[in-house]
């Protein structure tokens, strides 16, 4: 499916895609496009579902990594650096684990779902409750997340969200149904498709078993936290967050 996309940059240049985190759209990587842009093609998609994109039924992350991937290759896009923040990250890692690219920089999306899915438990009842439910559990979710975002960046993003009841509840369908070995081992499974070089960038530590995990999964792994930057730190640091892609960047095969 041919995704709603913003296609910026000289078609000479290195390619970037950049995939957004749930409910959100390309916008929410507005502060970052003109200094990646400077020296790539970017590559900015709304997943179905979100932004101006057809909302259609297949919210998992296969599905929604294919949607990507037709964009890519309808616009030329070719062998990206795969960047996806949050939702955008499982659907980086799935992108590179279906498709080439160069490499994956997923941004605070421990690939282990297992601790998000017991987080999620005492909100699913208001998630699959009414519209104004749902919405307050909305608000729950984003306010423990925006963290150290300055204030106007959290109201930016307040405006670029769409929350739209059956998108979420979709996409965080396998969560909700799927016990947590389960979810570890699809997890597992989709990470050792992964065989490009794949920073994983975090805000908040997600732990030494993780890394562990992520290790085995993905030998071509880097895992780095930038302490106390919480959910969003390539936005809270987003001079800094375009410097480390540069250099993760010159780091990866020719």
């Amino acid at each position: 499916m041919l995704l709603a996309h913003d296609l910026v940059g000289s078609s000479s240049a290195p390619s970037l895609v950049l995939i957004h985190g749930i409910t959100e759209s390309h916008l929410a990587w507005e502060p970052l496009v003109d200094g990646l842009a400077s020296a790539h093609q970017v590559l900015a998609v709304d997943l179905r579902g979100h932004g101006h994109s057809v909302d259609i039924y297949g919210y998992d992350p296969q599905t929604y990594a294919r949607d990507v991937i037709e964009t890519a290759e309808a616009v030329g896009v070719e062998n990206p650096l795969v960047v996806g923040h949050s939702l955008g990250g499982v659907v980086a890692t799935a992108y590179a684990a279906l498709a080439a690219c160069r490499g994956v920089i997923n941004v605070d999306q421990p690939l282990q779902l297992a601790a998000f899915k017991d987080s999620l438990a005492p909100l699913e009842p208001l998630l699959q409750g009414s519209e104004e439910e749902f919405a307050q559990a909305m608000a729950m979710v984003f306010g423990a997340l925006d963290g150290p975002l300055p204030g106007a960046e959290q109201a930016r993003l307040a405006q670029v969200r769409q929350p739209l009841q059956h998108v979420v509840l979709g996409t965080w369908e396998t969560v909700f149904e799927s016990s947590p070995e389960q979810l570890d081992a699809m997890a597992a499974e989709l990470a050792a498709k992964v065989a490009v070089p794949y920073l994983s960038l975090h805000g908040d530590d997600p732990g030494p078993e993780y890394a562990d995990w992520l290790y085995r999964q993905i030998p071509t792994a880097t895992i780095e936290v930038w302490a106390d930057s919480g959910h969003y730190p390539h936005l809270v640091h987003p001079v800094r967050f375009v410097a480390r892609l540069a250099e993760f960047e010159a780091s990866l095969p020719s």
